[in-house]
């Protein structure tokens, strides 16, 4: 999953999963991803999203894939970055 994030989000990409995945007693539920990249373009971001989203499904079949995107010129965080940032696993 890390190679795939990078080779989208560039090599300095950092990937973290959070939520139900986390937990090993938990059956199922989504993927959910805190991405970091130093892209700065949101045309880029959004560009790099679409094509990770197509290799992660590649690599893992069909799969609903929750990606959270936080970028050098980002303005707005919603609450959930924070939860991402304190409880997601670094892979």
């Amino acid at each position: 999953m890390v190679s795939a994030v990078k080779s989208c989000f560039g090599p300095q990409a950092n990937v973290k999963l959070f939520g139900s995945r986390t937990d090993d007693q938990a059956k199922g539920g989504d993927i959910d991803l805190l991405i970091t990249t130093d892209i700065h373009d949101v045309n880029d971001i959004v560009r790099a999203e679409m094509r990770c989203q197509v290799k992660l499904q590649q690599l893992l079949g069909e799969q609903k894939i929750d990606m959270l995107i936080d970028y050098p010129s980002r303005q707005n965080y919603p609450a959930i970055f924070s939860i991402a940032e304190r409880a997601g696993l670094p892979l």
